[in-house]
């Protein structure tokens, strides 16, 4: 079964294909822009998905580009998809771009593979704890915390739709077990609600905690490391990192590569399925 429909992944893989295809022809931009009349600047906002040509326009460019009949309705279908809009787009005026691109890709992505060395991956948080999460910003208004944390909770719908497994890998540290975000309390019903969502969901939900006896790992010192994949093969892994101040896509190819490397050797040190679980438990009842 195929990941829903997303536009924001139709229009990274129709802005890609058309990139790649004009590489692969060794088309300049001014052949386009003398054909089509458009300026460079407005090409360059089409390959870097900024502008979704009109209908007509992109005929004349899978024309020009040489598709066969296939590709073409394809294509034509990519970019009726990239004009939808996703439920994000509803909280635009809380998140960035940068922001809203993660959630549009994690709607059209068939797996993700997760790092967080102190908070539990937000895709499996309680509406408490990301208000404890949220609270300690003065700046940020009740309205808006209550918009947030809305937001979040419906990013997890993604995690539990029966009809559409989705594969979520993630490796935390212990201390995102220790550390009481919001309180005792809130932290405790926090890791009630990990365990159920394990044994709930086993074949699609792998949590692995790198336990504080681990002597080494290449993500300690990073805060969130995401890597995105994706069911179409022409698609290649993304990686989300996030700090305090900075956060935003990563699609550079060695970039990502060294991160895939990196995240697959934190997970060879985390604990096992089995160990994970008890560890969670062990925790949850020393805050009883």
């Amino acid at each position: 079964m195929s990941a829903p429909s997303s536009p924001v992944v139709a229009s990274w893989e129709l802005a890609l294909r058309l990139k790649r295809r004009r590489d692969q022809l060794g088309v300049e931009v001014k052949t386009i822009t003398d054909a089509l009349g458009f300026s460079r600047n407005y090409w360059s906002a089409v390959e870097n998905e900024r502008k979704i040509l009109s209908p007509e326009s992109l005929v004349r460019i899978i024309e020009l580009f040489e598709f066969d009949a296939e590709e073409k309705q394809e294509l034509l279908a990519l970019r009726t998809a990239a004009k939808e809009r996703g439920w994000w787009t509803r909280y635009s005026a809380l998140f960035d771009n940068e922001i809203q691109r993660l959630y549009g890709l994690e709607q059209g992505a068939r797996s993700i593979r997760d790092y967080e060395n102190l908070l539990i991956p937000g895709l499996l948080q309680t509406a408490d704890y990301i208000r404890g999460i949220m609270l300690p910003d003065v700046t940020m208004r009740p309205v808006e915390v209550d918009q947030r944390v809305e937001a979040r909770l419906r990013r997890q719908q993604r995690l539990t739709d029966k009809s559409d497994p989705f594969k979520f890998t993630a490796v935390i540290s212990e201390a995102a077990l220790r550390q009481q975000i919001g309180g005792r309390q809130v932290l405790r019903n926090q890791l009630v609600h990990l365990a159920t969502l394990i044994e709930q969901h086993p074949e699609t939900l792998d949590i692995r905690v790198i336990p504080f006896t681990a002597t080494a790992c290449g993500l300690f010192g990073g805060a969130t490391v995401v890597l995105i994949d994706f069911d179409n093969p022409q698609l290649p892994t993304l990686a989300w990192q996030e700090t305090v101040t900075t956060w935003g896509i990563i699609d550079d190819s060695t970039q990502v590569r060294n991160l895939t490397t990196t995240y697959e050797d934190a997970y060879r040190r985390a604990l096992d399925k089995s160990q994970t679980l008890k560890m969670i438990q062990h925790h949850t009842k020393e805050l009883d």
